[in-house]
């Protein structure tokens, strides 16, 4: 039903998660982020409400695997979870529980975790974090590498129809929100799209809400 792939940048510091799913709008349900704290991915047959309370853990001091668990420890459906955590450190953690879908598999790389299920084959997330640590640029562009490459290598078992892409910063709203809830055909090359049209914008929004005087107007009408 799901791939994923959450990251950490140690020069910029930002935070990360690209997923995509058979499901609709997977970006409504599976990726959590704040920044400074880490990125959680609560994935499989989801309870959207894992990814609040790790990083909430997290937040109060408690280490990865203990804010992964104490958050598990409050789900008496744990078994059918598979949750995928990372740290302001880049230091991550998972869990697959038994009742995970199908063909399952999570891996750890440089800065990055890789988790999906319902998979074609393993080795997609393997090759996932392969791709990540490959790639250089904005770590969105390294997320979004990332997730094509496990799509090319077969993805899901089934039909992919939704992605998105998450990205923290400095500041309390996410850098990047980028989703595709629903398209019969690869929501991933649409996802791409909407990334190459944002990322020369992405720096500008944030200067709109820091310092309004200085943000250029695209032409929007009535801000010209």
């Amino acid at each position: 039903m799901t791939i994923s792939i959450a990251a950490y940048c140690p020069q910029t510091g930002q935070i990360g998660i690209a997923i995509s799913s058979s499901s609709i709008a997977v970006g409504a349900r599976c990726p959590w982020l704040k920044a400074g704290v880490g990125a959680v991915s609560s994935q499989n047959i989801t309870l959207p409400a894992l990814g609040p309370k790790v990083l909430a853990n997290l937040e109060q001091g408690l280490g990865l695997e203990q804010a992964l668990a104490t958050a598990l420890a409050s789900d008496q459906f744990s078994a059918y979870r598979q949750v995928a955590v990372i740290n302001a450190l880049g230091e991550s953690a998972c869990f697959s529980g038994e009742e995970t879908l199908g063909i399952h598999n999570t891996a750890k790389g440089q800065s990055c975790i890789a988790a999906g299920n319902m998979l074609s084959d393993s080795s997609v997330i393997s090759s996932m974090v392969s791709a990540f640590e490959a790639s250089s640029g904005q770590l969105s562009s390294r997320l979004i590498a990332a997730l094509d490459e496990g799509v090319k290598r077969g993805g899901e078992a089934g039909p992919v129809h939704s992605a998105a892409l998450k990205v923290v910063h400095a500041q309390e709203w996410p850098l990047v929100d980028l989703r595709v809830d629903w398209k019969d055909d690869d929501p991933v090359a649409e996802l791409t799209k909407l990334w190459r049209a944002y990322e020369p914008q992405m720096q500008d929004y944030v200067t709109r809400a820091l310092d309004p005087s200085q943000a250029p107007s695209y032409g929007v009408p009535g801000n010209e």
